[in-house]
C-alpha cells in the first residue's frame, strides 16, 4: 500500500509529463495576485473533467463554485459546438473574474454566471425546469450533500456528477477532526457510494475526487 508521500511523488511524475498549460497557469497567477483561495482542481483532474465532458458528450455543463475559472476552462474544453456551461458563484467578483478567464481563453460566449448562495441559484433552476449534463461540485464543503442531491434532481438520464476534494487534505480520514465540513463531506462520500440512483467511484490522487453516474 502507498503511503502519502508516495502518492505524492506518483502525482509529480504525471504532471512532469505534459506541457505546463500557460493559460491555467495565468488564471492560478491572477488568483494568487487576487488573494483568493488557492484551491482550484489539481491540473492532472482538470484534464480528467474536459476528457468527461467529451465522452460524455455533454452539452449542458453545471459548474457549483467558479472561483477564478481555472475549472470553467478545462470543462469548457470538452464541450461539443453548441454546448454550455452554466457557473455558480458565491462572490460577484470572483465570478467577474472567471468571466474574464473564459473569455480570454474563448468561452465567453456559451458560459452563463450566476452570483450568490448557490442553494438559491439552484433552487431557481430547478423553478425554471433546467437540467444538465455534467455537474462539477467544488464550492463550500457543509453543502456538498445538498448539492450532490440537487444535481440529481436537475440531471438528464445518464448524466455525470464530480466533486473535488474529498478527502479535505487527509481530515475526512481522521477519525479526530469531526468539524461540520469534515462530516459533510463524510455524508457526501457515503450519499455518493450507496444512492441507488447512481452509478460511482471515488479516485484518490491529489485530493480525491468523486465520480458518478445519474442512472
Amino acid at each position: 500500500m502507498l503511503n502519502q508521500e508516495q502518492y505524492f511523488n506518483q502525482e509529480q511524475y504525471s504532471e512532469r509529463l505534459y506541457e505546463e498549460d500557460e493559460l491555467l497557469l495565468s488564471v492560478k497567477e491572477a488568483i494568487r495576485n487576487g488573494g483568493m483561495p488557492e484551491v482550484s482542481i489539481a491540473p492532472g483532474y482538470g484534464r480528467l473533467l474536459g476528457m468527461l465532458v467529451s465522452l460524455s458528450r455533454s452539452s449542458s455543463v453545471l459548474e457549483i463554485g467558479a472561483l477564478g475559472g481555472y475549472s470553467g476552462i478545462c470543462l469548457a474544453r470538452g464541450l461539443a459546438p453548441g454546448g454550455t456551461l452554466t457557473s455558480l458563484e458565491l462572490k460577484p467578483e470572483y465570478a467577474e473574474m472567471a468571466r474574464r478567464h473564459l473569455e480570454q481563453a474563448g468561452f465567453g460566449g456559451i458560459v452563463e454566471y450566476r452570483t450568490g448562495p448557490a442553494l438559491d441559484s439552484l433552487a431557481k433552476l430547478q423553478e425554471e425546469g433546467r437540467t444538465f449534463d455534467f455537474f462539477f461540485i467544488d464550492a463550500d464543503k457543509e453543502n456538498y450533500p445538498n448539492y450532490l442531491e440537487y444535481a440529481i434532481r436537475l440531471a438528464n438520464p445518464g448524466a455525470i456528477i464530480a466533486g473535488d476534494n474529498i478527502f479535505l487534505r487527509g481530515r475526512t480520514l481522521n477519525a479526530d477532526k469531526n468539524g461540520p465540513a469534515v462530516q459533510a463531506m463524510r455524508r457526501f462520500n457515503e450519499m455518493i457510494a450507496s444512492d441507488s440512483r447512481l452509478t460511482s467511484t471515488l479516485l484518490p490522487a491529489y485530493d480525491g475526487l468523486a465520480l458518478a453516474m445519474v442512472k
